[in-house]
């Protein structure tokens, strides 16, 4: 009985410093901890829920804390009005040189009730790539975490370069991601053109942070949740667990050769910066260096890889390369993922009579 006696103690103690780890960001029921960084919506404080009201003319607007945090863990409560879209940005700053409707960038943790899109939970960059870090389409099941007409549960794990997203208990995003260490976290109401939606509110309560001994509190990643790891020339533990490899070790040409040749290319090809470039040929196709092709053959397989052209670049990655088949000029025949600057080059807005199609070559192979 003694026992259980201080089993029970030990429990209780063990809970109460767990809760004084976590920190209310609304203190005295008012917003002195908080500024607007960014455009003119209102957001008011009332019995401990932070209410954001949309107007017309004005750029999303943005209510942030005016401390910065680093490695954190962030949990708060969400009501979101039908029809609009929001966000809990972090890891923020502000560029006051750029147009005022996009000095707040960084993470953002998307809120948004269009249940066809169906985003919630996953991460976006705001105005700096302009695009889905982790496109929630990666996770069906966290697709489907968010729930219109209710207040909805989020935790945001960020930690080094691990960003982790929860909804209703759900996990969304499973983001490596080295862009921002630190800055300011930020409550979003989205600007509008539609007279339908103003009036209409975004609703927080119960936002508490965490910034120590956070290791202890980390949840554990699920299987659904893919993850997706944009540091350069590194592998996470996830990925080495999954067996996945460098195709090219980022500082020489091992592994590599050219298409036509028993060695690599002496001319027409750079390694720098762990980066490999393909210098400019004045558009010829496979001149000065030449395609270069793998040493190992492959049949089954998946590879990413991340690229950047130049303005009316012409490239490609082939797979399933026969370097035999064409031995004369030009490139080796495959199957190609094509790479083109469908802005500036000539072929992207090459039209085609009637009856008359591009000249490609065909290969047949018996099974």
């Amino acid at each position: 009985m003694q026992a259980l006696k201080i089993l029970f103690i030990l429990l209780i103690f063990s809970n109460v410093f767990s809760q004084e780890n976590w920190k209310s960001l609304i203190n005295n029921d008012d917003l002195n901890n908080w500024e607007i960084k960014q455009g003119s919506a209102k957001f008011v404080l009332e019995n401990g829920v932070i209410s954001a009201t949309s107007i017309l003319n004005t750029p999303s607007t943005y209510l942030g804390t005016k401390k910065q945090y680093d490695d954190f863990i962030l949990e708060f409560e969400v009501f979101v009005d039908e029809g609009l879209n929001s966000g809990v940005q972090f890891r923020s700053s502000i560029n006051n040189n750029v147009p005022v409707h996009s000095r707040v960038y960084g993470y953002q943790f998307e809120l948004d009730t269009n249940e066809y899109r169906g985003w919630s939970g996953g991460i976006y960059d705001q105005s700096r790539k302009n695009f889905f870090l982790y496109p929630i389409t990666r996770n069906e099941k966290g697709r489907k975490a968010f729930k219109n007409g209710q207040w909805n549960k989020a935790r945001i794990e960020a930690v080094g370069n691990s960003i982790k997203t929860w909804i209703n208990g759900v996990q969304c995003a499973n983001l490596m991601d080295p862009l921002s260490k630190n800055g300011f976290i930020a409550l979003q109401t989205h600007n509008i053109s539609e007279e339908s939606l103003v009036g209409k509110m975004v609703k927080w309560k119960n936002i508490r942070i965490l910034t120590k001994n956070i290791t202890q509190y980390l949840s554990i990643s699920e299987d659904y949740a893919t993850e997706i790891n944009n540091v350069d020339n590194v592998l996470s533990a996830t990925q080495i667990k999954n067996n996945w490899r460098f195709l090219w070790n980022g500082d020489t040409s091992e592994g590599w050769r050219g298409a036509k040749l028993n060695a690599f290319p002496e001319k027409g090809w750079e390694i720098e910066n762990n980066i490999l470039t393909v210098l400019a040929n004045d558009g010829l196709e496979s001149s000065f260096g030449g395609d270069i092709v793998t040493l190992e053959k492959f049949s089954n397989f998946e590879l990413e890889l991340d690229f950047n052209i130049s303005k009316g670049a012409n490239s490609g990655i082939k797979y399933f390369v026969d370097t035999n088949l064409n031995q004369g000029a030009g490139s080796s025949i495959g199957l190609e993922y094509q790479i083109l600057d469908d802005k500036n080059h000539p072929d992207a807005n090459k039209k085609f009579k009637i009856l008359e199609y591009s000249n490609n070559d065909w290969v047949f192979h018996k099974d």
